[in-house]
């Protein structure tokens, strides 16, 4: 187990769920905080130490979960916590728009506890990775992209780029792997980290919000039909 000190802040109105999610999780021996409502989640959000992952329920009183999100990814001290979305919905209108406020990945309820643990366990694992990696290459330059591996941002010409934590390391999974094939396969182990527990249809999402973001350099991440993605090779002159 990873991130045995992580702090997990957990937020939903279904009290229930929160004693199940907060046991299983401690038993794990993560560290948790609880929250009921939006705003309560945004002022828990904000407490030093700040959480390592938020698990956010989209459906909330008062302040939805969305709405959270987006709070959250506007915030310069909160906008580079992980957020997984719980959500009652399976449609994918629902998914788009929790990608669209800054979620980078949902679970879709009844889940089951392993499979929440899992995906926890996986974010958690490959954003520490990835932290202890960034320092010694700090910044990426690719044509009109500008990247700034340990401030997690990103830059098209002078304009920069809001990205999700998903998005930024899908972006830079790219980067490091130019020119070569990349199925959604390989793209859900090494982003992702595990491949159970999310549908390739939560990959072609966020290319396409990456896409979108990105503008301009969006053109670089190349479509091969039936078989995945490409970064290309070289920067256009």
């Amino acid at each position: 187990m990873v991130a045995m000190s992580a702090l997990i802040l957990i937020v939903d109105d279904e009290i229930d769920l929160v004693d199940t999610l907060e046991y299983n999780l401690r038993a794990a021996q993560y560290q948790t905080r609880r929250a009921h409502n939006g705003r309560d989640a945004l002022r828990l959000a904000a407490q030093t130490p700040l959480p390592d992952l938020i698990l956010l329920d989209l459906m909330l009183p008062g302040i939805s979960g969305l709405d959270v999100c987006r709070s959250l990814r506007d915030n310069e001290r909160l906008r580079n916590i992980p957020v997984l979305m719980l959500t009652a919905r399976g449609e994918s209108a629902d998914h788009e728009a929790g990608f669209l406020a800054g979620a980078d990945d949902y679970v879709v309820k009844p889940f089951s506890v392993r499979e929440v643990l899992l995906r926890v366990q996986a974010v958690l694992r490959r954003s520490r990775e990835y932290a202890a990696t960034a320092a010694s290459s700090r910044e990426i330059l690719f044509g009109k992209l500008r990247i700034d591996r340990v401030a997690h941002k990103v830059w098209v010409g002078a304009e920069e780029i809001r990205l999700t934590f998903m998005e930024f390391k899908l972006l830079v999974s790219f980067l490091e792997q130019r020119g070569r094939l990349l199925t959604r396969d390989i793209l859900l182990d090494e982003v992702w980290g595990i491949t159970a527990a999310v549908q390739t249809r939560t990959i072609d999402t966020h290319v396409k919000r990456l896409r979108q973001k990105l503008g301009e350099a969006g053109d670089y991440i190349e479509t091969l039909r039936g078989a995945g993605y490409r970064f290309i090779e070289h920067a256009p002159e």
